[in-house]
């Protein structure tokens, strides 16, 4: 039998956080993180905004995926924040109270990329891969 060691730094890339979904709905949080696992894209959520900056501190992931309406305020209200403090990862706000209104603070604000809610797979593929995670060709993973 023949054994493969790799580098602890490969192993670690491997399974760095790539995704850090932010939403109190958590069968949306399954169903988002089914999406990306299908993907082979890593990712974890968190159901609050309090836990999410909890989680920030020790990880860097390369996309967020924020809810607006959650128990402890409005994430729509806290994209300035998170696009400072973490100024590489790309923000996707995702909630189900669509307006213009909120896609232009959303925008305005910082947000990369606005979905509603009810969404579908593609919606999210198509979203991972404009923002550059994924080859749209291949589906490969690009590490950040």
């Amino acid at each position: 039998m023949v054994y493969s060691i790799q580098p602890r730094s490969m192993i670690e890339e491997k399974n760095k956080l790539q995704v850090l979904i932010i939403d109190d709905e958590v069968d949306i949080c399954y169903l988002l993180k089914g999406i990306l696992r299908y993907k082979n894209v890593e990712a974890q959520y968190v159901t609050s905004l309090e836990a999410a900056k909890t989680i920030l501190t020790e990880e860097d992931p390369p996309v967020i995926f924020l809810d607006n309406h959650l128990k402890d305020g409005f994430g729509i209200d806290q994209i300035t924040y998170f696009k400072n403090k973490y100024p590489n990862s790309k923000l996707v706000m995702i909630t189900a109270h669509d307006t213009a209104l909120d896609r232009e603070k959303a925008y305005k604000a910082g947000a990369d990329f606005f979905i509603s809610k009810p969404f579908s797979r593609d919606i999210i593929i198509n979203t991972i891969e404009r923002i550059g995670l994924l080859d749209a060709k291949h589906g490969e993973i690009f590490p950040h």
